[in-house]
């Protein structure tokens, strides 16, 4: 777990307020958080289902960050955006891990509104993407 406790500290430092990482099941059309900040909140045991919505096209099947910088972006694709406005997050990034032809799962990094400004979404994209072998080594 060291690439996930690594990651997540790096991105702290970048001003993350919330943590996780889900390993996605296709087959099962669903997704398994395996690492959280918040483990109250969010525990590891959660799961989520896949929708193939407009979020699975930016981030599972177009292989790309998903971006909301603010609640209505995130509200019409996370059932829980109520919980996440509540902790005081308003905007958030879901990085897919990729591995060859396969998306093994994505980083979630959420914070306040509007922090996902072009440099820092460049920030912690090159984070995900320097942990990706490790990453992808755990999710496998």
């Amino acid at each position: 777990m060291t690439a996930f406790t690594d990651l997540h500290a790096r991105c702290v430092a970048l001003g993350t307020r919330l943590f996780t990482v889900t390993k996605l099941d296709e087959g099962k059309a669903l997704f398994a958080r395996v690492v959280t900040s918040h483990p109250v909140e969010y525990p590891v045991s959660g799961t989520k289902p896949m929708e193939k919505d407009g979020w699975y096209e930016t981030t599972i099947a177009g292989r790309r960050t998903f971006v909301a910088n603010t609640p209505p972006e995130f509200a019409k694709y996370f059932f829980d955006h109520e919980l996440i406005v509540s902790l005081g997050l308003g905007s958030c990034i879901n990085v897919p891990v990729v591995d060859g032809a396969a998306v093994l799962g994505t980083v979630n990094i959420l914070a306040e509104a509007g922090h996902f400004t072009p440099d820092k979404l460049a920030d912690y994209e090159a984070l995900v993407t320097g942990a990706t072998p490790a990453l992808a080594a755990a999710l496998r």
